[in-house]
C-alpha cells in the first residue's frame, strides 16, 4: 500500500498500535516482523493472515495451549552451523534441541486436533520434523548443556583417569592439612584456591618450615599460601588431565557441529516458523484484549464498519471503566465522501482516526474491535493530511503545506484511494478557503475516491447535498448539558455550537450576544437551523433508545409465554396418552376375562349332563364379545373423525363415551350428572364415563 505522506502512519497513531504488538512478543523473530509489518493490497494474503490470529484467537480463548514455547534468539548459532571449522558450544547445541523439540510438540498438536485449524496447520504443513537432529545432540551433551563422558572412548578415559587423581590429590592434600593444624602452622581460613591449585593457608612465620611451593600472601602479609610438596605431582598430573580433557570436549564438540550442519536448513525453517507463530500469536492476544473480530473482505473498494471503536480510546477507556462510544460508517460507491461536521472537541477527528486506523489494521493482518458483520476492502492507497503541516525547513505556512498535500492528492488519487482531511480549507479567509475546499471536494469526488473531511465550513455541509456520492454526517452535541456526545449520525449536517460552546466556556454573555448581531443572518439562521435538527435527532434517539427497550421486554415476554404454551400442550399430550393407554388396558383386561371364560365353558362342556347350560352361557359370551367388537369399530371410526383433547369438560365441548364411542354435545350440569345430546335426543350420563374432543379439520384450522 501506497502511504502519503511519510508520517501518515503516525498520524492515525497506527504506531502505537505496533507498540502494543510488540509488547505481546516473546521471540526477536516476531518483533523484528512487528518493526517491518507490510499493509497487504492483495484480498487473498489479507485473508490468510485474518484467519491465521482468528484461529489462533480461537485457540487462546478454548484454554488450549499451543506449544509455541521456544522464546530464545538462535540466530547466531545458525549463522555458525554454515560457517566451515565453526563450533557450537554444548549449550549452544542444546538450544538447537530445544528448537527441534518444539517443532515436534508443533506438529504433534496439529495432528491431535485434526484439521480443526487449517490456516494455522498450512504455515507448518510441509515441515518435517528430523529425529536424526535430537538423537545426534544427545548423544553428545546432556539436558544442562555438558559434554557426555559417552561422547567418546577417549574422554571417558580421561574424565576416569582424571577422577582417581582428584581422589589421590584430595586424600593426600586432606593428610596435610591435619599434620600441620596439629602442628599449630595453619591460619584460621586453613586453605585456599590460587591458580587453580589448591593450597594451604600457613602462618607467616611458619613459612619456612612448611615444604612447597608460595603462590601468594594475605594483604595484612600474616598468611601465606603455599602448594604442599606432596600434591605437587599430583596437581600437575590433574592440570595435565584437565587439558587433555578439554583437547577432547573441544574435538566433540566441533564434529558434532559439523555433523549437526547438515540439518542447518531444517533448523532455519522451524526457526523462522517458531517466529511466525509467536508473531500471530501476538496478534491473537492484542484482539483478545480489544474485543476484535474478523470482517468480511470485499475486492472493491468499500468500507461498512459495524458498531466500530478506535482501539487506543478503548483499551484506555477500558482501563478507566469509561464507556466507549460505538461508531457506525459506509462508504462506498454510491457514498463516497463523508462531510463530518459538529463542535469542536466532539469527535470528528477520533472518528475519522478511527476508519483510517481499521482500515489500515486489517490490511496488515490483523483483527478489528468491529462487529463481525463489518466489511472492508481493499485500498493501494492512503492519503491522510491530519494537524498542522506547516514547514519551518521549507518555509511554507500552514495552509500553503495544507495546499501541496491536497495537489498530491488530487493528482494521484483514483478509486482504489482511501484520504482523509481534517479541517478542510482552514487557516486561510473563510470565504476564499471555503470555496477551495469545495472545489477540492468536487475534484476528489470526481476521481471515485473514498474519504472523510472533517470542517466547520457551511457550503461543504450544503454541497452534500448538490454533488452526487458526497453525503453530510454530525457529532452529537448535548445542548442542555453543554457536552460533546461523541455520537457520529449519519445523514445529516451539524452545528459548530459556537455559541453554545463559547457559553460553557464562560464567556461573557454580552459578547454572545455582540457576536451574533455581527454574524451573517443568512449563516446564523443556517446554523441555527442545523442546531434546532440536530436536538431533535438527539431527542429522538432517546426515544428510539426507549423503543428499543421496550420492544426487547416485549419479546421476552413473548417467549415466556411461548414457553408457556409449550408447557401446556406437552401436559395436554401426557394427559391424552394416559386415557388412550386406560383404554387400550381395559380392552386387553376383557380379552383375558374372555378368555378364562371359554376355557372354563370348555371345561365344562365335558363334564355338563345338560349341554342346554353350557350352550347358553357361551351365547352370553359371544354377545358381549359381539358387543365388543362393535364398540372397536365404532372408536375406529370416531377416530377417523375426532381426536381427543384432553382436559375438564366444559357445556359445549364435543365429548365422546369411553366404552361405545358415541360423540354428543355436553348441554349441562345436574348435581353429579351431565345432559349430553346425541344427535336430537338428550341423554342424563356420568360424565367421568366421557373425554373431551374435538372434530379433525376444525383442529387443523385452529
Amino acid at each position: 500500500m501506497q502511504l502519503y505522506p511519510a508520517t501518515a502512519i503516525e498520524s492515525l497513531e497506527f504506531n502505537k498500535v505496533c507498540d502494543l504488538l510488540l509488547h505481546k512478543c516473546r521471540t526477536d523473530a516476531a518483533r523484528e516482523r512487528v518493526q517491518s509489518i507490510r499493509f497487504h493490497v492483495r484480498m487473498e494474503h489479507m485473508q490468510k493472515e485474518l484467519l491465521q490470529v482468528n484461529e489462533f484467537k480461537m485457540v487462546l480463548q478454548t484454554g488450549d495451549h499451543f506449544p509455541n514455547d521456544f522464546t530464545r534468539n538462535i540466530t547466531r548459532e545458525l549463522k555458525l552451523l554454515q560457517i566451515t571449522g565453526g563450533v557450537l558450544t554444548g549449550e549452544q547445541l542444546l538450544f538447537c534441541n530445544q528448537l527441534a523439540l518444539n517443532m515436534k510438540d508443533i506438529l504433534q498438536w496439529f495432528r491431535k486436533n485434526n484439521d480443526l485449524f487449517p490456516t494455522l496447520e498450512a504455515i507448518s504443513d510441509k515441515v518435517v520434523y528430523e529425529k536424526k537432529i535430537t538423537e545426534l545432540i544427545t548423544s553428545v551433551v546432556d539436558e544442562t548443556g555438558v559434554v557426555r563422558d559417552t561422547a567418546s572412548k577417549d574422554l571417558m578415559y580421561i574424565r576416569s583417569e582424571l577422577g582417581k587423581a582428584r581422589h589421590a590429590a584430595r586424600r593426600t592434600f586432606d593428610g596435610v592439612l591435619r599434620k600441620l593444624g596439629k602442628a599449630g602452622y595453619l591460619a584460621d581460613i586453613s586453605e585456599s584456591f590460587y591458580n587453580g591449585r589448591r593450597t594451604a593457608a600457613v602462618l607467616a612465620e611458619y613459612k619456612r618450615i612448611v615444604k612447597g611451593i608460595l603462590h601468594g600472601e594475605s594483604d595484612t602479609q600474616k598468611t601465606v599460601f603455599i602448594e604442599p610438596e606432596e600434591t605437587i605431582d599430583l596437581n600437575n598430573e590433574i592440570f595435565s588431565l584437565e587439558r587433555s580433557e578439554q583437547k577432547e570436549i573441544q574435538r566433540i564438540l566441533v564434529q558434532a557441529t559439523k555433523d549437526l550442519s547438515e540439518f542447518g536448513p531444517q533448523l532455519e525453517g522451524y526457526y523462522h516458523i517458531s517466529g511466525i507463530y509467536d508473531f500471530i500469536r501476538a496478534k491473537a492476544n492484542l484482539a483478545v484484549d480489544m474485543n476484535a473480530h474478523m470482517p468480511r473482505l470485499s475486492p472493491h473498494a468499500v468500507i461498512q464498519l459495524v458498531k466500530a471503536y478506535h482501539p487506543l480510546l478503548l483499551l484506555r477507556n477500558k482501563q478507566s471503566g469509561k464507556p466507549t462510544i460505538p461508531l457506525n460508517i459506509s462508504l462506498d460507491r454510491n457514498n463516497r465522501i463523508l462531510i463530518i461536521s459538529g463542535p469542536n472537541a466532539g469527535g470528528k477527528t477520533v472518528s475519522m482516526k478511527t476508519v483510517g486506523l481499521l482500515q489500515l489494521m486489517v490490511q496488515a493482518g490483523m483483527l478489528i474491535p468491529a462487529d463481525e458483520n463489518s466489511e472492508v476492502g481493499v485500498f493501494r492507497q492512503l492519503m491522510v493530511q491530519i494537524g498542522d503541516t506547516q514547514s519551518i525547513e521549507h518555509e511554507l505556512s500552514t495552509y500553503s503545506a495544507h495546499l501541496q498535500d491536497m495537489k498530491y492528492f488530487m493528482d494521484f488519487a483514483n478509486g482504489k484511494t482511501l484520504f482523509f482531511i481534517d479541517e478542510l480549507g482552514s487557516g486561510s479567509d473563510p470565504n476564499l478557503g471555503g470555496a477551495f475546499a469545495e472545489a477540492i471536494v468536487e475534484d476528489m469526488a470526481s476521481k471515485n475516491a473514498l474519504g472523510i473531511i472533517t470542517t466547520h465550513y457551511l457550503n461543504l455541509k450544503v454541497m452534500a447535498g448538490k454533488v452526487k456520492g458526497i453525503f453530510n454526517g454530525a457529532m452529537a452535541f448535548d445542548e442542555e448539558k453543554l457536552e460533546p456526545l461523541y455520537q457520529l449520525t449519519v445523514g445529516k449536517p451539524g452545528s459548530s455550537y459556537t455559541f453554545a460552546i463559547a457559553q460553557r466556556s464562560g464567556l461573557s454573555p454580552k459578547v454572545i450576544a455582540r457576536a451574533k448581531e455581527l454574524t451573517q443572518r443568512e449563516h446564523f439562521k443556517l446554523d441555527k437551523m442545523l442546531l434546532q435538527t440536530e436536538q431533535q435527532s438527539v431527542r429522538l434517539g432517546d426515544k428510539e433508545k426507549e423503543l428499543d427497550r421496550l420492544l426487547k421486554i416485549n419479546e421476552q415476554l413473548k417467549k415466556n409465554l411461548e414457553t408457556v404454551t409449550d408447557k401446556e400442550k406437552i401436559k395436554q399430550q401426557h394427559d391424552i396418552l394416559n386415557l388412550q393407554n386406560k383404554i387400550k388396558k381395559e380392552e386387553l383386561e376383557y380379552l383375558r376375562d374372555t378368555e378364562r371364560k371359554f376355557k372354563q365353558i370348555i371345561q365344562d362342556w365335558k363334564k355338563a349332563d345338560n349341554k342346554q347350560e353350557v350352550i347358553t352361557a357361551a351365547e352370553n359370551v359371544l354377545f358381549r364379545k359381539k358387543n365388543v367388537q362393535t364398540n372397536a369399530a365404532a372408536a375406529k371410526k370416531a377416530d377417523k373423525a375426532y381426536e381427543l383433547t384432553g382436559g375438564k369438560p366444559h357445556i359445549g365441548n364435543l365429548v365422546r363415551n369411553k366404552i361405545n364411542h358415541q360423540v354428543g354435545i355436553l348441554t349441562e350440569f345436574r348435581d353429579k350428572k351431565a345432559i349430553v345430546q346425541i344427535g336430537k335426543l338428550p341423554f342424563t350420563v356420568n360424565i367421568d364415563e366421557w373425554l373431551v374432543v374435538r372434530k379433525k379439520a376444525e383442529g387443523k384450522e385452529k
